[in-house]
């Protein structure tokens, strides 16, 4: 019995690797082999990867191209581009949901200032997102957005918001946002006073118009996505200024839909309970 050959019982006999080989013929020796190879690359080969980007990626990637800066506006075919990628966003593209614990918690805090929470997803010199977490009561005071383009999308919970834009837009003192606290009244034009619920409509405010300065309250626990163009900047004289308003018939003014804003002296104190935390899809699940 030839080497390589191993008799496993009368007449029968296994053949080994390299006597099988020379026993097959050319061509389907090279059959035999074409299909091990195969195989064995098959079977080590790791699952591929989807490489179409996500959701965000394809925000992220349109934020890019509208944004040119300080100083510009995005085109009106910019501003309905970004207006219809968020209308479709949902809290799962930003990895969260309406199950997590923090927005199923709908009591509201029975002490103290409630705690609101935000996380930048990104930030240059041309534009930042950042989402925002506010549980029920929570107030982010009246601000504005100096020489900004802001798109806003509720994605979970229900929001009071209330906006203005100044009533003389041409104003020289309006330019920068005013953010010195000098604490002079202005006329202010009511813009949205209302209830919003998720989903829905992306809100988008201009430099002038739309709404500048805006107040929330979240009705029940809530997130909401913000894209700021360009971002804050202290250096840039675009830091954020805090308002109270007052209206203007208390004053014996006839002006409906009319207020006067007045800058306060100190940031809020609510505002001091706002904290910058990057792994906040881990809070919610707390």
């Amino acid at each position: 019995m030839g080497a390589g050959m191993v008799e496993l019982g009368p007449g029968v006999v296994e053949v080994g690797a390299a006597e099988a080989a020379q026993t097959v013929p050319p061509a389907k020796r090279r059959r035999v082999v074409a299909l091990k190879t195969a195989a064995a690359a098959a079977a080590g080969r790791r699952p591929r990867r989807d490489r179409r980007p996500t959701a965000i990626q394809r925000l992220f990637q349109a934020c890019r191209a509208v944004f040119k800066g300080p100083g510009t506006v995005p085109k009106p075919a910019e501003v309905a581009l970004l207006r219809a990628m968020l209308d479709k966003m949902r809290p799962e593209d930003v990895g969260l949901s309406s199950n997590m614990p923090f927005f199923r918690n709908r009591e509201a805090a029975t002490e103290g200032t409630p705690t609101i929470t935000h996380t930048t997803i990104y930030k240059s010199e041309k534009f930042s997102m950042v989402l925002f977490f506010l549980p029920t009561n929570a107030v982010i005071p009246l601000h504005n957005h100096p020489g900004m383009t802001v798109f806003n999308k509720l994605l979970i919970g229900s929001m009071h918001a209330k906006s203005y834009d100044w009533a003389d837009p041409d104003d020289p003192a309006n330019e920068s946002g005013a953010s010195s606290p000098d604490g002079k009244l202005r006329l202010a034009q009511l813009v949205v006073d209302d209830v919003f619920t998720a989903p829905c409509d992306t809100s988008v405010l201009f430099p002038t118009a739309g709404g500048n300065m805006h107040r929330f309250r979240a009705v029940a626990p809530s997130a909401f996505l913000d894209i700021l163009g360009p971002p804050y900047s202290i250096e840039e004289d675009r830091d954020c200024t805090y308002y109270t308003a007052s209206r203007v018939a208390e004053r014996g003014r006839d002006a409906e839909g009319s207020e006067d804003v007045q800058r306060p002296v100190w940031r809020p104190a609510n505002l001091r309970q706002m904290i910058d935390d990057p792994f906040l899809p881990a809070l919610c699940n707390r």
